[in-house]
């Protein structure tokens, strides 16, 4: 490789702690983040649980949403910052180097269902609104985004850089237009349709973004200390992504005929739908080149690849997927990763935050980390069905966690008792 191409094409270290020679500066990582979660699809979430819970309530469980992922994300970020692993190779202290191999690989795949439905969602907002070929749009989408994430991680932050204030302005002329519109009481006193409860609202905000927030070390590996990585998850959760959630929340408390954040900028006309359009592909680029960023990042991990050349492949699946009607799934996502992965991120907190601090990668498989994923997914799957007022999302992170720490005490206890014995 010339020496020309290095300097656009970086060494992402695939399969390697980032040396503190190759960390980034805070700036440089909050705007990987901050252009992750200020996007159209956190607006349409936004937007379904203020029509579902009203105004107030809905802001509410925004707020809570948020706090959850800034706690669970910001500790997971602060931990791949103390070593400079990557999600695939932080898993590996928990789960064991082949335990990995599992939970690794699951949240790789899923994360290109993400890509998969952002991708399609460009497609099908761009047929909605000014009636193109969905295929042919979703297509040229799916290429666009692959191109973007070959730069790898320095290309997150430049889109991040363009993405996020483009966002933020075009995003406070529509509120201000619909506040002026309806007026501010009007909006206040939205009440809702009472089709989700606060819980259900709750576990649709932390799920949104469970899957790339739980592979956080992709991201955070690159900042220099645990103060900066903290800073950078907070330009992400709560700010950038409850900002997103309120536009979409104000929107659809203001009675607009287009409650969709997208629709609603494109139905203006003009300049203003040119403005739409550029919006669009610059949003859901960021979250399709940093979703396809994570599962490359993983999957060249898992088969000892370099990240470019998995990337191109996972990005024409995802593209493929796409074009198929994998964004017709978009709730289906929400409800699985609720369930299935806060308890993994859980169980790396209580193992590497609270009982392994200087813990490295040394057993083949963990079996006890395995056990409190599966309880704290159980546990999910148990709120879904019999207690669905509650958050499913935060019920299995905590059930993960602590399942975890009751198994590994247990462990040790008997193990000491052995030896007295």
């Amino acid at each position: 490789m010339s020496n020309e191409a290095k300097v656009v094409l970086e060494e992402e270290y695939e399969h390697s702690a980032v040396p503190l020679s190759a960390r980034k500066s805070a700036l440089s990582v909050s705007l990987v983040w901050i252009g992750f979660p200020m996007i159209i699809t956190a607006t349409v979430t936004g937007a379904a649980i203020v029509t579902a819970l009203g105004f107030w309530q809905g802001m509410l469980a925004i707020l809570l949403g948020n706090l959850i992922l800034f706690g669970y994300v910001g500790t997971l970020g602060v931990l791949s910052t103390k070593k400079g692993y990557n999600f695939s190779l932080q898993s590996a202290i928990t789960f064991g180097k082949n335990g990995s191999r599992i939970v690794s690989g699951l949240l790789s795949t899923l994360v290109i269902g993400w890509f998969a439905v952002q991708t399609g969602l460009t497609g099908s907002n761009m047929s909605n609104a000014f009636g193109t070929n969905f295929y042919i749009i979703t297509l040229i989408a799916g290429i666009l985004y692959i191109a973007v994430t070959l730069l790898g991680v320095k290309a997150l932050t430049y889109i991040g850089a363009l993405s996020a204030p483009f966002f933020f302005i075009l995003g406070c002329w529509a509120v201000t237009e619909a506040v002026s519109t309806s007026g501010w009481s009007s909006i206040a006193s939205f009440s809702g349709n009472n089709s989700l409860t606060l819980g259900i609202a709750v576990t649709m905000v932390v799920a949104l973004f469970i899957d790339s927030g739980s592979m956080t070390g992709d991201f955070n590996r690159w900042s220099k200390n645990g103060k900066e990585s903290l800073l950078a998850t907070f330009t992400a959760f709560p700010v950038a992504n409850m900002i997103a959630m309120i536009f979409g929340g104000l929107i659809a408390a203001s009675a607009s005929q287009n409650s969709d954040f997208f629709l609603y900028i494109a139905s203006k006309g003009g300049f203003i739908s040119i403005l739409a359009i550029v919006l669009l592909f610059l949003n859901l680029g960021s979250v399709c080149s940093h979703c396809l960023y994570n599962g490359a990042v993983g999957w060249s991990s898992l088969l000892g690849k370099k990240m470019r050349p998995v990337a191109i492949v996972l990005g024409i699946l995802g593209t493929i997927l796409a074009i198929s009607g994998a964004w017709n799934h978009f709730i289906t996502w929400l409800n699985l990763l609720g369930i299935i992965v806060p308890p993994i991120g859980a169980v790396i907190i209580a193992d590497q935050f609270f009982l392994r601090k200087h813990a490295d990668i040394s057993e083949s498989i963990r079996y006890k980390a395995f056990a409190a994923w599966g309880i704290g997914a159980l546990a999910g799957l148990l709120t879904e069905f019999y207690a669905p007022f509650l958050s499913t999302a935060f019920i299995a992170m905590i059930a993960g966690g602590i399942s975890y720490m009751a198994l590994s005490y247990s462990a040790n206890r008997a193990s000491s008792l052995k030896q007295a014995g």
